[in-house]
C-alpha cells in the first residue's frame, strides 16, 4: 500500500470546506472494517484512507500548516497503513461505565496478545501488538490498543479463492469468535492485501 504523502492531504481551507463530504465517505468505507468482537470490542481494520481522515483531523483540531508538523502527522500515522501482506486493527475496549470499564481493564491485562485472524484450513495469526509503544502497565491494558496481522502467502491465496475469515480473542477473561466474518467486510479486507 501507498504510505500518504504532503500532496495527498488538502489544506487546512480548502479540508474546511470539504470535511462534511470527506468524513461521510470515510464512515461508509469503515462500516465494512468494523467488527464488532463480542459486547466490548471493537476491532476497526486502518487502511490509507482512514489514516487520510485521522491526519487531516489532526491537521484541522491542532491547526497544523508548517511542513514539519504536517511532515510529524505522517509519520504517527503512516505506519497504520496495511503493507500488502498484513492487516493493522485499531483495537477499542470499549465498557460505557468509567468504574466498570477501569475494573475490566485491570481484568483484561494481555487481552491485544491474543487476538488472532484465521482463513479457512489455514492456523490462526496472533496479533504483533503496540509496536510504537507499550500500553499497559502493571495494574493494567490501555482501552485503545494497535494490532498487526501478518498473512502467509497461502493464506493470501485461499482468502482470494473464497475461504471464509473468522477472527477472535481467548484472552481467558474475555473469549470470543466471529465466524465467519460478513462477506462485506471480507471484500474490503481483501483490498489492503497485494
Amino acid at each position: 500500500m501507498n504510505k500518504l504523502k504532503v500532496e495527498d492531504l488538502l489544506t487546512l481551507e480548502r479540508y474546511a470546506r470539504e470535511r462534511q463530504a470527506f468524513r461521510a465517505k470515510v464512515l461508509e468505507h469503515k462500516r465494512d472494517r468494523q467488527i464488532g468482537v463480542g459486547a466490548h470490542v471493537t476491532w476497526l481494520f486502518e487502511d490509507r484512507l482512514t489514516m487520510q481522515y485521522q491526519v487531516q483531523e489532526m491537521l484541522r483540531a491542532e491547526r497544523i500548516f508548517e511542513p514539519e508538523g504536517i511532515a510529524e502527522e505522517l509519520e504517527s500515522y503512516n505506519p497504520m497503513i496495511p503493507d500488502g501482506s498484513n492487516w493493522k486493527v485499531t483495537l477499542l475496549i470499549e465498557y460505557p461505565n468509567e468504574s466498570e470499564r477501569r475494573e475490566k481493564l485491570t481484568q483484561l491485562k494481555g487481552i491485544e496478545d491474543r487476538c488472532w485472524v484465521q482463513v479457512t484450513g489455514e492456523e490462526r495469526v496472533f496479533a504483533i501488538a503496540d509496536e510504537d509503544l507499550e500500553r499497559e502497565n502493571d495494574e493494567k491494558t490501555s482501552a485503545v490498543h494497535f494490532l498487526r496481522f501478518e498473512l502467509a502467502p497461502a493464506m493470501v491465496s485461499a482468502l482470494r479463492g473464497g475461504a471464509e475469515l473468522a477472527v477472535g480473542i481467548d484472552h481467558p477473561r474475555y473469549s470470543q469468535v466471529v465466524q465467519p466474518v460478513a462477506a462485506a467486510t471480507r471484500t474490503s479486507l481483501l483490498a489492503d492485501l497485494s
